[in-house]
């Protein structure tokens, strides 16, 4: 019976580790507000739209306020011979390319590593980045 009991009792501690390492932390003063959400279309409308616009054109709310004008990203393969740089926008959000003059600014957030910040979460800032360029593609006339 003891064996019983201990077998139930290593269970439930499995059980509460696994539940444990799924739940995100409370957020401290370092960490950035992240959605749970890895669809492209969701993180954009988060973390984009406000400079961005709705619909990718750089007219969103924030536009005005600031210094240099954000990028209309509906127009990223036209200004790259016709062909979505994925790999390249991917670099971009994520902070690993330096960003080039015709893009903008520092302003802009680099979304990459607030993505990832969160230790429970770093693999799944990958997927973000690259379901939030996948959306932009889609932005793509």
């Amino acid at each position: 019976m003891k064996r019983i009991g201990a077998v139930a009792l290593g269970a439930v501690v499995v059980g509460l580790l696994a539940w444990a390492a799924q739940t995100p932390p409370p957020q401290g003063g370092e960490e950035r507000r992240l959605i749970n959400s890895l669809e492209g279309q969701a993180l954009y409308h988060e973390y984009c739209a406000v400079c961005h616009g709705e619909k990718g054109k750089g007219d969103g709310p924030m536009a005005r306020a600031l210094k240099s004008p954000p990028a209309d990203l509906t127009r990223i393969a036209m200004r790259n011979g016709g062909t979505f740089p994925l790999k390249k926008v991917e670099r971009i959000i994520s902070g690993d390319a330096p960003v080039a003059p015709g893009h903008g600014t520092s302003e802009m957030p680099v979304w990459g590593p607030i993505f990832s910040q969160i230790a429970w979460d770093v693999d799944l800032g990958n997927i973000r980045v690259a379901n939030l360029a996948k959306y932009v593609e889609s932005l793509q006339k």
